[in-house]
């Protein structure tokens, strides 16, 4: 391969002018042996500039991803392209050397490459990374270690998830690379150069992805685990340049010596949960856990509360190592042993820094002031929970109170005071009101505070509700809804909560206040059955509001709280059904273009937008039987739907068609049928991946408005070509099943009226029989189309059947038919295919003394297939019969109980 005619076409692909031309040409000679390595090559020429050596790197990659592993070549198809082996070879030869000489740019794409050739070659083509890797680890030239242990990561990366058996040649690598990686981190703790930290980092990483599933007790030895430990340790305790101090206090975490402690820390905590926990461990570690705590703990503990001390003086500690730190301790609270180390200082950790975490900051006032928007946004981000401090330190005030007695009393008698104090500090106030909340379902069970939480709250909290700080107001609510289980001993008491609730919701300006104030709400109405009689009057003005917030913000519980609304509510709220129908389709207009081709939307907006949907397929589930409610909403919801199916909004398909068969339950417009006909388009275009979720909406326009559907041949046509390409095609069992079901709705519900038809609908199922059917139900499905076809009209069957020819039957399709049916009578489970397969087999009894000689012949046969099919009936029946007075049982006793509460 011309190396230099390479270097232009990929220079070529840099210049937006030359980038098709040169594309085209690459996808002609990538096939040419010797065009690998040829590319290998040129990413190592240093003369070379980068922006071609990034895009020769960037195309070996992607050429190493798809065509490194010889696919299994299928018989009469073109023969599959992949690297050869000859290229193979020669870039497992030098991917090493190229990897650890290569600057960082080109360095992360090799290691890539490296780890797929790792997945298909070793150990059995590539024995020989392992000798490379340990050459280069004994090097004293510290710059060729990065890209060694880069590589060295990805050989441990790939046995990370393996089973302990499958993980032999792992374990024989690292009985030489363990001792040699050690030597090497050991040799690069006393220089804290941001090169030196980096290489560190990526051996702490090695080590994490070794021990990720598997402690490998073999390759650590207790003297050997004991000095690895020292390095971790001695990591946590390294300190950072003061350099870093200048850095933006935003940016620090990002820093090289904060990524190094937080994947000391990942180890630590890995190492503590999965192996070190006795009795949490599985058998095989019980020894090692033991030995673990007793050796350990005091040391990493140690490190660990030197590291909260610099933060309590104001020392900057990343976010990041502080959730880690709390995580751990969380972990070791559990454990007589570790407690007794933490037990001395943990009073000062709640007052130091828990309760300075769970106060409000000035960070929190400045984008609640800029974008109340982005504060909410961020205050229910799911993601941020995994990594906050704030949420690692309520779970860890909440475990220690729960775990430790004692401590609930301490940190209730240092709340209190702050809480009862008028002078307070509003934002100490704030953070009292945070840890009083985490500890909620804690004080609600213990007999010492059940009793008098309910005075706390209505002297202390509801206050709040009408604080100046609108951030105190939203404390308040939020506290309100974590003590929603609490039984009121005074129905006033409860009112008010409500009424004060409701009051933040409806009349408040602040929107986290309101946000907050609606999760209350939902909590109440959840747990409190007398608050949903309180907000019952109010719930229309409830849900108006609900629906503006909604619109204003991109937070996924709200719409959630809206479905729950309109399922207890629903009688309260169908007079604004429609209302609120527009209002959420509204929004949802203005939201859609986040999932618009070019459009890059956030994991957040497409949610709330989804749940938009979801709120509005509520409304339709709850109204179904109001007619003219629904007929007022119908335009709509298929205008959603439209929107959806004619801007191709792939990621909504699901949802749309879930409205649609909602739309289509109990009646069926004209400008539904237009649904029907964008349902098939999209089927046509590519779509056939959706038909199962198109099958109820198909069912329902076959069964619930069946004269406009046998109106239209074209609607015939459109049902058997969308059964035809899923029958014929590879698509899946579980939508042939689909598919043969849908046929067999037709001929069912159009009896007498689709004669043309029948000859194709069986001609179509049969010859699916012909070819391998993996699940009985598929087989009985396609059965099934046959007997609606015999119940639909015998004669027309038969005569059918006699003309049929099916590949690869060479008797008579009648009798392969019929033995077939009798054989399969125990696959038939259902209510339904039992009394359809009963039908069939009388039709059989039924036929005139001129029956077909196959009916004669199995006559013996068909009573005991019948009895067997009635047992199923009975047994079937029994089940459902003891369900439903079970569930009767069940929902007398809950009425009986209301009944009883209301009278009292």
């Amino acid at each position: 391969m011309d190396v230099n005619k390479l270097i232009e076409l990929l220079r070529g692909t840099t210049h937006p002018s030359h980038r098709e031309e040169a594309e085209k040409w690459l996808r002609q000679v990538h096939k040419i042996i010797g065009f690998a390595p040829s590319l290998l090559e040129l990413v190592m020429m240093t003369n070379l500039e980068m922006s071609v050596r990034q895009a020769g790197v960037i195309y070996l990659k992607n050429l190493v991803l798809q065509f490194w592993q010889q696919k299994e070549q299928e018989p009469w198809k073109p023969a599959l392209f992949h690297i050869h082996e000859q290229d193979r070879a020669m870039i497992r030869d030098s991917i090493i050397d190229a990897t650890v000489q290569a600057p960082e740019l080109i360095r992360i794409q090799l290691a890539v490459c490296v780890n797929q050739i790792i997945k298909h070659d070793f150990p059995g083509r590539w024995t020989e990374i392992v000798d490379k890797i340990s050459i280069y680890l004994q090097l004293p030239d510290t710059s060729s270690w990065m890209g060694v242990i880069m590589c060295l990561y990805q050989l441990v990366k790939n046995y990370e998830y393996k089973k302990l058996e499958e993980r032999g040649p792992l374990h024989e690598a690292m009985n030489l690379l363990l001792p040699l990686v050690h030597q090497n981190i050991i040799q690069l703790l006393p220089d804290h150069s941001e090169t030196s930290v980096l290489i560190q980092k990526q051996i702490l990483k090695v080590f994490h992805s070794l021990v990720h599933y598997f402690l490998p007790l073999d390759l650590l030895p207790k003297h050997i685990f004991a000095s690895w430990m020292e390095v971790f340790r001695a990591v946590l305790d390294s300190s950072v340049p003061e350099a870093a101090n200048l850095v933006e206090e935003d940016e620090r975490q990002d820093l090289s010596w904060w990524k190094c402690k937080k994947w000391a820390m990942r180890i630590l905590i890995r190492i503590f949960e999965r192996y070190g926990s006795p009795g949490k461990v599985t058998k095989g570690y019980r020894e090692f856990a033991e030995y673990y705590l007793e050796m350990f703990s005091a040391g990493i503990l140690q490190v660990m509360l030197k590291l909260l001390d610099q933060y309590c003086q104001k020392i900057y500690v990343s976010p990041r190592v502080l959730q880690q730190i709390f995580h751990y301790m969380n972990q070791g609270i559990g454990h007589a042993h570790t407690w007794k180390l933490i037990k001395p200082h943990m009073m000062e950790i709640i007052k130091d820094i828990i309760f300075p975490l769970m106060c409000y900051t000035d960070d929190d006032d400045e984008m609640w002031k800029n974008d109340p928007h982005e504060y909410v946004r961020w205050k229910f981000d799911v993601f941020r929970e995994f990594i906050s401090p704030i949420t690692a330190v309520q779970t860890l005030l909440h475990s220690v109170a729960k775990k430790r007695k004692e401590m609930l009393d301490k940190t209730m008698a240092f709340v209190m005071p702050v809480l009862t104090d008028p002078s307070s500090n509003p934002r100490h106030k704030d953070g009292a009101l945070h840890m009083l909340g985490t500890v909620a379902d804690i004080l609600i069970e213990r007999s010492d505070y059940e009793d008098k939480m309910e005075t706390i709250l209505v002297t202390y909290v509801y206050p709040e509700f009408h604080s100046h700080y609108p951030y105190l107001r939203a404390s308040a609510c939020w506290l309100l809804h974590y003590f929603h289980k609490m039984k009121f001993s005074n129905d006033y008491n409860l009112i008010q909560a409500v009424q004060l609730a409701q009051h933040c919701l409806i009349q408040e300006k602040e929107l986290p206040v309101k946000v907050e104030a609606a999760v209350t709400i939902q909590m109440l109405i959840l747990s409190q059955e007398k608050a949903q009689e309180f907000i019952r009057p109010q719930v229309k003005t409830i849900a108006l509001e609900l629906l503006k917030i909604i619109r204003e913000t991109e937070n996924d519980d709200l719409t959630n709280i809206m479905q729950h609304l309109v399922c207890v509510f629903a009688e309260e709220l169908a007079p604004i059904a429609v209302e609120m129908t527009d209002h959420l389709v509204q929004t949802f207009l203005e939201k859609k273009t986040v999932f618009l081709d070019g459009t890059d939307g956030s994991t957040d907006e497409k949610a709330v937008t989804t749940g938009i949907l979801n709120a509005i397929e509520t409304i339709l589930s709850v109204m179904e039987d109001e007619k003219k409610i629904m007929l007022e909403v119908e335009p709509y919801v298929l205008h959603v739907v439209g929107v959806i199916f004619s801007q191709n909004i792939v990621e909504l398909y699901e949802e749309a068609l879930s409205l649609t068969c909602s739309l289509t339950c109990n009646f069926i417009s004209p400008d539904s049928w237009k649904v029907f006909e964008m349902m098939y388009l999209i089927f046509q275009n590519n779509g056939i991946e959706y038909f199962t979720d198109m099958m109820p909406s198909l069912h329902n326009f076959i069964r619930v408005d069946s004269s406009t559907f046998l109106s239209n041949h074209n609607h015939l046509l459109a049902i058997y070509e969308m059964c035809n390409m899923v029958l014929r095609g590879n698509v899946g069992e579980d939508a042939e099943c689909h598919a043969a079901k849908l046929l067999e709705v037709v001929i069912l519900q159009c009896k007498g009226q689709i004669d043309q038809c029948i000859p194709s609908f069986v001609e179509l199922v049969l010859e699916r029989l012909t070819r391998e059917v993996r699940t009985s139900e598929l087989r009985t499905m396609c059965l099934q189309v046959v007997i609606a076809s015999l119940f639909y009209n015998p004669a027309l069957l038969m005569n059918t059947l006699e003309k049929i020819h099916l590949p690869n039957v060479t008797f008579s399709v009648t009798s392969h038919f019929i033995q077939q049916w009798i054989h399969d009578t125990d696959c038939f489970l259902g209510l339904h295919d039992r009394k359809l397969c009963i039908l069939g087999l009388c039709t059989l009894i039924a036929f005139p003394p001129q029956r077909p000689a196959v009916i004669q012949e199995c006559a013996k046969e068909i009573i005991p297939s019948l009895l067997l099919l009635f047992d199923g009936l009975r047994r079937a029946y029994t089940y459902l019969m003891t369900g439903f007075i079970l569930w009767l049982t069940r929902s007398n006793s809950r009425d009986d109980k209301t009944q009883k509460q209301r009278r009292h």
